[in-house]
Parts: C-alpha cells; structure tokens; sequence
C-alpha cells in the first residue's frame, strides 16, 4: 500500500516535534524540506528518526557529482530514508548520487529525482527557455534519464503518475506532491490530485502538509487521507 508523508513545512525543531508527537501513530514519515533543515541542520532529522519515525530529506541537490555523492553520504548516515536531487543535474551527477546510498545496502536512503516541481505550468517552463514542451513532456524527458541512470524514483505530479508507471520498470518509486483531499485548498500547487486518485495511477507515497498541520484535529485529518489512500 502507498505510505502517507507529512510535510513538516514548519519553523524549528521545537514545532516538528510537537507536530509529530501530535499526530502519534496515525503517521510514521515525514518530510523535512529547505527551511527546517536550514533552520536546524541536522540535528532535526535526528530528532525525527528519535522518534520512531521515517524521514525524507527534500532538499533537491543539484552540483558537480563529487559534492552530491558527499552530501547522500551523509544524509545516509543519519539514517534518512528517502532523499530528492534534481534530474536536472544529469547523468554522471544522479549516478553518483545512486552509488553514494548503495554503499548503505537496502535499508539505505533511497534518491529520488525531481523532475518539474508541481508549483510550474508551461507558461513557466517557458519563461526558463524550455519551448515547445508541456509539464507532462518535460516530466517524461527526465524521469526517463533519471531512472536510466540509477535513480530509484521520481517526485512528480500525480497528474503524471499514471503514464510514468505504466512506462518506467517495475518497483520504481513515485512520490507525489501537490496532493489534496476532496475540498481542500490548492495552495501554491498547480497540478493537484486527490489521495485516491493519485494511488490508483500508480504513487507509492503521497506527501501532504498544510491540510495535515493546519487541520483541527490533524489525527483525524491523516487518517481522512489514509482512509482514502485504502478506498483506491
């Protein structure tokens, strides 16, 4: 069944905490992204994993090869489960980055490939001089190198999912963004589908944050999720 990850799209160590300790067990992964990270370095992915809980480090690297081996090198050994680079960064750069986390074996992190980030449409891609291309083409283009080159899977719309795991080998991980349960708010995404939908087109995690965090009562709102994650 496709796993639940709540977006930790909060301030410090001391809210993550709080939030998780919150939720209990009704969540076992959560996501900690460029401003937590920033914020409190890597003593929060520590207090995370303290917990009991999973982690996805998001913080899509993109450099020379040499420094993104280095930097999965040590999101491995703080035990980091699964960790974004972006497909941008092409062959030689991925391929590191998938033969820095296989130096921890299978219950290493996993890399996973950003490919176009949920909040752009076309009209964006255009304004960064990619032409002639729709969000689903420019999708497609990457996961493709980014599979091929040793990635284990991709970050990507729900709204691409379904053609992505019908195309690409099986067991290939797809990690969406952008969704929302039914009556939600779309935020700043642009490319949004409902949990069901986006487990019944193939996602294997589905990462949510603000209609969890900023829910009433957030043990409700994450089960709402699974609920619907388990009726797909």
């Amino acid at each position: 069944m496709a796993e639940l990850i709540v977006a930790l799209d909060v301030q410090t160590r001391e809210e993550a905490v709080d939030k998780i300790k919150a939720i209990g067990d009704a969540v076992g992964f959560y996501k900690i992204g460029l401003e937590l990270f920033t914020a409190e370095g890597p003593d929060v992915v520590k207090a995370v994993k303290d917990l009991g809980k999973k982690v996805f480090l998001d913080l899509k690297f993109h450099d020379i090869p040499r420094t993104v081996e280095r930097a999965v090198r040590s999101g491995g050994k703080l035990g980091v489960d699964l960790m974004t680079i972006h497909s941008i960064g092409g062959n030689a750069m991925i391929r590191a980055a998938a033969e820095a986390a296989a130096e921890f074996g299978e219950n290493g992190p996993k890399i996973l490939a950003v490919t176009v980030l949920t909040s752009l449409d076309e009209n964006d891609l255009r304004d960064v001089g990619i032409l002639g291309r729709t969000p689903a083409e420019q999708v497609r283009q990457a996961a493709y190198l980014a599979v091929a080159s040793g990635a284990h899977g991709l970050v990507c719309s729900p709204k691409e999912v379904g053609a992505l795991s019908a195309a690409l080998k099986k067991g290939t991980l797809f990690v969406t963004p952008g969704v929302r349960p039914q009556g939600a708010a779309l935020g700043d995404q642009k490319r949004v589908a409902t949990p069901a939908d986006a487990v019944r087109d193939g996602a294997t995690h589905l990462v949510v944050g603000r209609p969890i965090l900023a829910a009433p009562d957030p043990v409700a709102a994450a089960n709402q999720i699974v609920a619907e994650m388990r009726g797909a």
